[in-house]
């Protein structure tokens, strides 16, 4: 785990709201084609006003961090939280600060 990449990614409002609706996939992307096990996928992000170059520059950054994980399906990539390095870091900051 990078503390400095993941207090890099979580500086930018757009990735925290990402990350937020990740948090519940079925009350943002209920929507979605795909089954919500899987994740969410990158186009669905589109609708909160980004371009799909926005998008995937910020869920890159996300996923560089570790914050997200990916599944590729076919053409589709899938995005989740990553609970595990999100809780890694939230314990890191409460010992450390």
């Amino acid at each position: 785990m990078d503390r400095t990449e993941i207090l890099k990614a979580l500086a930018h409002p757009a990735r925290l709201e990402i990350l937020n609706h990740l948090k519940d996939p079925h009350a943002h992307f209920a929507t979605q084609e795909h089954p919500l096990e899987l994740g969410v996928c990158a186009s669905q992000f589109e609708r909160c006003g980004l371009s799909q170059s926005t998008v995937s520059a910020h869920l890159g950054t996300l996923q560089r961090a570790g914050l997200v994980t990916t599944k590729r399906l076919g053409q589709w990539i899938f995005y989740k939280r990553n609970e595990e390095t999100i809780n890694e870091f939230l314990a890191t900051l409460q010992r450390e600060l």
